[in-house]
């Protein structure tokens, strides 16, 4: 599952592109059948580190404080939120086997290629949000470690310099390439995972089971706005689910990239979750924290918190580099021709000015965090929805046709626009938004009980597919060795 580096590629098409040595070199362009070699269990640790984040503790706490919800409630939200939500990510992976592109290079063939800058912009913008909130989280538990190994306390300008060191950091490792990539994430995985059982073996044995279990249970309301804000997270990832099978062979299996993809991210959600509820039990304060990483070092012993936030900094910079690397090949679709690292800079740049606001200014950073997911969920929910619906009925994709951005391409449709994709997708937003409520701003209809559930994500999908496959088509153009034929209708192609 060979991941291109922060790579000297100028253009869209270089003419070789590698996944050979410490980085790669290929951009935009489709990844020729004899270079997939990539491996399905490959799959299972890049999910597992895309996962690795102290803050579904502080979720999970915040299912127990601000939901109600009992503990049984919580497994049902902890297991029912990935497999939702990661199931579309694997779903929506299949199309990188497909087309061997990354998934906004491959949402030309559905938006048109004047049309795909929309939804692309929209998600490269959601993208500064996610690398900001990673960016603010790693520095926390640089922090943190600081003030329990040293004794060092937080200040403005230390502040500033863990963001700057987190953010060179995950620029970094997102510049080394697949190889890197792939030996952090399954290390990560065994060494958070070995942590992770030692928490909770010291949880097992020093919490008051009878509070946890004596907890009444709250509203299935509640718990199904649980699902939601647990799931809006790995929403965020479904845009970039085909950058990493694009060099899987076509002949791989779609229901084994769902079940590395879902098993992957599960085995970390679930005991994550249930770690921040019962911590919640005795420390109903976890939820609203401002700093969502410190009450570690709170809860648990210097011999276990210490390393196990080290590990956890880790998975975090994967997670950031993994964003990155999606949003470098975001930013090429938009028809920024530089080199990568440049285009990811931008980037890093504005992650590190807002996670400046964010730690020294905003008053409630979980508050912003739930506010900023349910917001990302439906940015990208409108997109899922017609490139999934597009999905049940492509089963290759043009490669000359989507690295052609002229008015030659065959998915040039009409002035460069898929009409019905780009009606569908912007319906479904407005929508959407409409059963939408955060800290400063509700849609009219987010007192409904979809609204109130936090379903508004999952109503965009909905409208965007149905629409999608309602409307009239637009034609594109077919040529003689066209792998992806399909009938020309009556619109006309400018």
């Amino acid at each position: 599952m060979p991941h291109a580096s922060a790579s000297e590629d100028t253009s869209e098409g270089t003419p070789e592109g590698t996944s050979e040595g410490a980085m790669e070199t290929r951009g935009l362009e489709p990844v020729p059948d004899a270079e997939r070699t990539g491996h399905i269990r490959e799959l299972f640790p890049t999910w597992v580190a895309a996962n690795i984040s102290v803050l579904l503790l502080t979720m999970g706490a915040g299912l127990v404080v601000f939901n109600g919800l009992n503990f049984w409630q919580v497994l049902t939200v902890a297991v029912a939120a990935p497999v939702l939500s990661y199931g579309i990510v694997g779903l929506i992976s299949i199309a990188g086997k497909r087309g061997g592109s990354p998934g906004m290079a491959l949402s030309r063939a559905v938006f048109g290629q004047r049309g795909n800058l929309f939804p692309g912009t929209l998600i490269w913008v959601a993208r500064w949000g996610w690398e900001t909130i990673n960016a603010v989280t790693g520095a926390y538990a640089v922090l943190t470690v600081l003030d329990l190994l040293f004794g060092i306390k937080s200040n403005t300008p230390l502040i500033i310099v863990t963001l700057l060191l987190f953010v060179a950091a995950t620029f970094l490792v997102s510049g080394l390439g697949i190889n890197a990539l792939r030996v952090c994430s399954t290390w990560s995985t065994y060494l958070f995972g070995a942590f992770s059982v030692l928490v909770l073996v010291h949880l097992v044995a020093n919490t008051d089971w009878s509070a946890v279990f004596a907890r009444p249970a709250g509203s299935t309301a509640m718990m199904v706005a649980g699902i939601g804000t647990i799931a809006a997270g790995g929403i965020s990832w479904v845009p970039s689910g085909p950058d990493f099978t694009r060099y899987l062979p076509r002949t791989a299996s779609s229901k084994a990239v769902v079940a590395s993809t879902v098993g992957g991210a599960g085995i970390v959600v679930l005991p994550m979750v249930l770690m921040g509820a019962v911590m919640a039990v005795s420390t109903p304060s976890l939820a609203s924290a401002q700093d969502p990483v410190s009450f570690i070092g709170e809860l648990l012993p210097a011999w276990i918190s210490v390393p196990y936030l080290v590990i956890a900094l880790i998975g975090m910079l994967l997670i950031n580099s993994m964003s990155m690397y999606s949003a470098g090949f975001t930013a090429q679709t938009l028809g920024i021709n530089v080199p990568r690292a440049w285009a990811v800079s931008v980037n890093a740049v504005i992650s590190l000015v807002f996670g400046f606001l964010l730690m020294v200014v905003a008053t409630s950073f979980i508050g912003s965090f739930i506010s900023f997911l349910t917001l990302l969920a439906v940015a990208f929910s409108a997109w899922i929805g017609v490139f999934g619906a597009d999905m049940l009925r492509r089963r290759s994709y043009d490669g000359e046709a989507l690295m052609d951005t002229t008015r030659t391409s065959a998915y040039w449709y009409r002035g460069g626009f898929a009409w019905q994709a780009m009606t569908a997708w912007g319906v479904a937003l407005v929508v959407g938004l409409l059963f939408t409520k955060v800290d400063w701003f509700a849609g009219p209809l987010a007192g409904s009980w979809i609204g109130a559930n936090g379903l508004g994500w999952l109503v965009t999908i909905v409208v965007a597919a149905a629409l999608y496959a309602v409307l009239p088509r637009t034609a594109r153009r077919a040529r003689a060795d066209d792998p992806d034929p399909e009938p020309v209708s009556a619109t006309l192609c400018i």
